[in-house]
């Protein structure tokens, strides 16, 4: 039924149906050819000129994990809409093809200078954090030169996106600990951010100023289980059910989850 509603001629509809099918993961080739297709919508359009169907379907393609959608996700990297461009570029960091690093490359042309906001709008020129997160999961080291500038962008969580793919390209401890000091920041929602930023990093070293840090128990445990898994992914053989297969690491994360629940 989702599939046919891509199709329906009730816009609303279309839009539910795109967001479901990446919920559930519905990675059905028909589903993602549907989605694939959306990603050159016209009919859904808001006043101010964006494409409610297309930031669906690209945030949707980002979680089926189907490579094909890469080409298409790389056109919507230049569509007119910031918000397309940012599931876009979310999505491509998701899908793992390294032929999209030059179109995200391209997003930070202009460094800083051209990464300002938009007057009278919420955003800045390009989705610059999510850019730089997804060439940081790409693991595209010829895009640290351009990311570095961005550690001294006037928008702080800009600052953050950028440390984070600054630790993710270079492994150097001292993007990691900028994240740590981050959890100092006055603003809730920020913090929030830079837990996140943290578990998806798998940065070590931050495990007690997570699992101390003034929010949500539940991100708190999101962030430490990023640790955990990192630890994990790498020892070489790991059974959770005996004590004895656990890295001195993962015990210590594990200890300050369990402090938490």
């Amino acid at each position: 039924m989702a599939i046919a509603n891509l199709h329906h001629e009730d816009l609303s509809l279309r839009y539910y149906a795109a967001w479901w099918l990446g919920k559930f993961r519905v990675n059905e080739p028909a589903a993602v050819e549907a989605l694939i297709a959306a990603l050159e919508d016209e009919a859904d359009r808001t006043e101010l000129g964006g494409y409610p169907l297309r930031r669906n379907a690209a945030r949707a393609l980002g979680k089926l994990g189907d490579r094909r959608a890469v080409p298409g996700l790389i056109r919507c990297l230049e569509c007119s809409d910031f918000y397309v461009r940012e599931a876009a570029a979310q999505s491509l960091g998701m899908l793992g093809d390294l032929s999209c690093v030059p179109a995200l490359m391209k997003l930070l042309d202009g460094g800083v200078a051209a990464a300002m906001r938009v007057p009278g709008r919420p955003h800045l020129e390009q989705p610059s954090e999510a850019v730089m997160e997804a060439l940081g999961t790409l693991q595209a080291t010829q895009a640290t030169a351009l990311i570095q500038p961005f550690l001294e962008h006037p928008v702080a969580r800009v600052q953050y996106a950028a440390a984070r793919a600054m630790y993710q390209l270079t492994k150097e401890p001292v993007y990691g600990e900028r994240l740590v000091q981050a959890l100092q920041e006055s603003d809730l929602q920020l913090r929030r951010v830079i837990l996140s930023d943290l578990g998806a990093i798998g940065y070590l070293p931050a495990a007690e100023a997570i699992a101390s840090a003034a929010t949500e128990n539940s991100f708190k445990l999101i962030a430490l289980k990023g640790l955990l898994e990192q630890v994990q992914t790498g020892a070489s053989s790991v059974d959770p059910q005996d004590p004895r297969s656990l890295s001195r690491d993962a015990i210590r994360v594990m200890t300050l989850m369990d402090a938490l629940l």
